[in-house]
């Protein structure tokens, strides 16, 4: 059922045309900078998009301009985990890494404990439902790494409206976000 979700969802975020997706990618930019929690955040975690996904760097570049601390994920492939590092140039701490996805490079940033003072993440996903259930590409990263957060922070996930459904099969380890934000509109979740 995941597979064949991720399989209709991404195919549906391919037939966007690119142009399209750039300016949803805007709006949605604009909608996430609105929110409380970003604004009462001193240090985000984002991470850069591949592929049809919501275009984050737009984002990221904001959140350097407003002066917070961006953290950014890196699969560590010894512990199949999501290392986070501080990164402030992202033209020159960046590099593609798996999948192509750009990453931290280790050697030119300061990497952060798990918990270390994040106040608001900005997850990727697949699907998302309007209660804050998110379907993830499968690798589980996402979940693990904020089950190890000792301080719970704002969770959101930027999405086309297209990725939104009515249901998703939900395990015990998934995590539900807080806020959906879409092309279209916010959605406070009614998780928690």
């Amino acid at each position: 059922m995941k597979a064949s979700i991720r399989k209709t969802i991404c195919a549906l975020r391919e037939q966007l045309p690119p142009g399209m997706r750039a300016a949803y990618s805007a709006t949605i930019t604009e909608r996430l900078l609105q929110l409380p929690a970003y604004w009462q955040a001193d240090a985000v975690l984002g991470y850069m998009n591949f592929g049809a996904e919501f275009a984050s760097e737009l984002w990221v570049e904001r959140v350097l301009a407003d002066g917070k601390r961006l953290a950014l994920p890196k699969v560590n492939h010894h512990t199949n985990h999501l290392d986070l590092y501080w990164v402030d140039d992202p033209e020159n701490q960046l590099a593609a890494g798996l999948w192509g996805i750009r990453e931290p490079v280790v050697e030119r940033c300061e990497r952060l404990a798990a918990s270390n003072g994040v106040e608001f993440v900005l997850l990727p996903g697949v699907a998302f439902t309007r209660d804050g259930a998110r379907l993830g590409y499968g690798g589980g990263y996402y979940d693990k790494l904020l089950a190890g957060m000792t301080q719970r922070p704002a969770l959101v996930a930027a999405a086309f409206a297209l990725q939104i459904v009515k249901a998703l099969p939900q395990e015990a380890t998934d995590v539900k976000v807080e806020w959906v934000v879409t092309e279209q509109e916010s959605i406070v979740c009614a998780a928690q």
